[in-house]
This record gives C-alpha cells, sequence and structure tokens, in this order.
C-alpha cells in the first residue's frame, strides 16, 4: 500500500501553512472561507484524508465514544441448537441468540451518537484481558461506556476516569463513577407480587448466575418480597452454574419441582425451558417460569415469556448523553440514572398476552 498525502503535501498544494490546514479541519470557525476552500480542494485533488487520532493529539478531541462489554454469547437453547442449520438462509433462523440485551442497548448507544455526530468503537473484553482493552480503547475515543463494571476492577476505572469520562451499565457501587441503571428492585418486586397475589403461588425458586451487581439485586429484591409475603425464601439460587438439566432431573427425581422458577434473564429462562420441554414438564401447567430483560426472543417462543421489559435502547441514548454531557463540561459531578422498567404479562406464567405494566 503506497504512502497517502501528508498535511504537508496539502499546505503546499493550497499554499497555506500546516496550521492552516490543521485548523481548517480541526476549528473551520477560525479559517477565513476562502482559505478553507482552497485548503479542501487541495485536500481533494490529493485524496487526503485527516487523520483522527493526529485531530486529537492536536485539539483533544477524536469525535468518538467507545462502549465495552463482556464478550460473551450464551450457549444456544437445547432445542434451538438440535434443529439450527448452520447453513441456512432463513433470516429468523437465529432470533433465540440475537438481538439480546447487549445488542438492543448498543443499538441505542448507536442512535444517539449519530444524531450527536459521534463516532462510536465497539469492542468486547473476557475478564483476562478486561485490564488491557480498556487501556487501549480508552486511548482512542472522548469518552467510554462499559456493560458489567466487574469485568475490571473500580481502581483501574478509575484511573481512566481521570482522563476521561466513564460511564457504567449497572447498579451504583462507587460514587466517584457515573452510572446508568435499572429498577431492579421495583421489577423483581411487581413480578414476584403477582405470581404470589394472582397466581397463588408459594413454592418460588430463583435461577441462574449472579455474578455482577444486576443480578445479586434482582436475587436480593426476590428473597425480599418473598420475606414480606411470609413465603419460604430460597438461600442460593438454583443451577449458579447453568446446569439446567441436572437441577430439573435432581427436582423431579425428588418430586420437588416449585411452583415457579424466576429466571434472573431472558436467555436463562429460554434455556430453561427447553430443559423442561425435555423433560415432559408442561409450562406453565406444571410450573411457571418467568425471565427479565424484555429480548424480542422472548416474545416469539410458545409459551410467550413472562418477563420485566429493561428499557434497552434508552439505556444506551442516556449513556451518551451522560459521557457528551462530561466532554462538554469537565468538571461536572459524577451522575447517576436509574430508568423504570416494565412486568410484561404473558402466557408462562398463565396469564394471556397483556400490555406492559409499569412496576
Amino acid at each position: 500500500m503506497t504512502k497517502g498525502p501528508t498535511v504537508y503535501d496539502v499546505a503546499e498544494r493550497a499554499g497555506v501553512s500546516i496550521a492552516t490546514v490543521s485548523f481548517t479541519f480541526r476549528r473551520p470557525s477560525k479559517v477565513k472561507e476562502s482559505t478553507r476552500e482552497l485548503v479542501h480542494a487541495a485536500a481533494r485533488e490529493l485524496g487526503y484524508i485527516p487523520s483522527g487520532s493526529a485531530r486529537g493529539l492536536a485539539g483533544g478531541r477524536t469525535g468518538a465514544l467507545g462502549l465495552i462489554s463482556l464478550d460473551y454469547r450464551p450457549v444456544p437453547p437445547l432445542e434451538f441448537a438440535s434443529n439450527h442449520d448452520p447453513g441456512s438462509t432463513d433470516p429468523n433462523a437465529d432470533f433465540r441468540l440475537f438481538p439480546l440485551f447487549v445488542d438492543e442497548v448498543q443499538r441505542g448507544v448507536e442512535q444517539e451518537c449519530w444524531r450527536r455526530g459521534y463516532a462510536v468503537m465497539i469492542a468486547g473484553a473476557k475478564p483476562s484481558n478486561a485490564e488491557a482493552v480498556l487501556t487501549d480503547i480508552a486511548g482512542r475515543v472522548d469518552g467510554l461506556a462499559l456493560f458489567f463494571s466487574g469485568m475490571a476492577d473500580d481502581v483501574d476505572l478509575r484511573h481512566i476516569a481521570e482522563r476521561l469520562p466513564v460511564v457504567l451499565m449497572s447498579q451504583p457501587g462507587d460514587d466517584t463513577l457515573s452510572r446508568v441503571c435499572v429498577d431492579n428492585v421495583g421489577g423483581m418486586r411487581a413480578l414476584i407480587q403477582h405470581l404470589v397475589q394472582v397466581h397463588g403461588l408459594r413454592d418460588l425458586r430463583f435461577v441462574g448466575p449472579t455474578f455482577d451487581s444486576d443480578r445479586k439485586e434482582r436475587f436480593d429484591a426476590f428473597r425480599a418480597t418473598l420475606r414480606a409475603a411470609k413465603l419460604p425464601v430460597p438461600r442460593d439460587p438454583m443451577a449458579a452454574a447453568g446446569n439446567y438439566r441436572e437441577a430439573i432431573a435432581d427436582l423431579t427425581h425428588r418430586q420437588a419441582i416449585p411452583d415457579a422458577f424466576v429466571c434472573v434473564t431472558d436467555e436463562v429462562a429460554l434455556e430453561l425451558m427447553d430443559t423442561l420441554r425435555e423433560a415432559k414438564i408442561d409450562v406453565p401447567g406444571q410450573v411457571v417460569v418467568t425471565g427479565f430483560d424484555g429480548i424480542v426472543a422472548g416474545r416469539l417462543i410458545s409459551p410467550q415469556l413472562t418477563t420485566v421489559r429493561q428499557p434497552m435502547e434508552a439505556m444506551g441514548a442516556t449513556v451518551v448523553r451522560l459521557l457528551i454531557d462530561r466532554i462538554d463540561q469537565p468538571d461536572a459531578s459524577t451522575a447517576s440514572e436509574t430508568l423504570p422498567v416494565q412486568l410484561l404479562l404473558r402466557e408462562s406464567c398463565g396469564c394471556p398476552p397483556q400490555q406492559p405494566h409499569p412496576a
């Protein structure tokens, strides 16, 4: 690949200084219109494209925001995995795997960035390489948004936040970092109260891992709501390691299937429902299953999934707004926003599909 034209070539062709070329692209209001036209004409003739990194070094801005999420995709649910044809041309064949929570939030980030005139740099990180990814992306953007704060030490995030705005999408833990969260407590409380008061359920189990602050908060709210209703309170989540087949086989053997499985996310609920179907346990005839998130797949499966929907696109847009506010006002204090959720009553709890209910 041949080396492209440089700022020096543009300056020579336009007959202006290098500084004038730089100002034309970085701060055009500082350059006369006639001079800007000369510089742009020279850039077009030469095929010159200003470097984003160079602009960032010169003016302190890159015009981009970073979005980092834990790099994961769930194991395909049992029924989906067995029926899916990798060579299928059906555009809806993977509706169980896309869009998920992360995908919908990302869409909100992208839309708001487009509206605000920002580019967005997206990256995935694992706990083993989170620090390296954070450091790399932080050096390329004006602000950074992160899913799942548990994938990086708060100390690392505070260090990065000293240099550029950082917003987390998780429940507050450290008030030195800005956050966007949802009302996990209110959503879980409304769900459990519905199951207990409307359906008369008494034996409820919480299903799935609680490895981040949001999931832990849902489990704590689940237990607190049962305690307030004077019902049995499970000490630990069921199948926290994802071993749904083993858990269901054990409950079936002991004839101890509960009234309801309250799943930490919709993805867990979908996989659990596949496991129950495989074990010939009817939902909702023999056991109720609920989720939390409100992903599209929950509406498309049968029975449709009762869940608590998070405002995922709004979360993404709010993150961008908070980042840009901090970019424009670097000395402003940190901010946290908690967005409302909606209880979606559907067939998996024994209800016909209904309109969303504010939690």
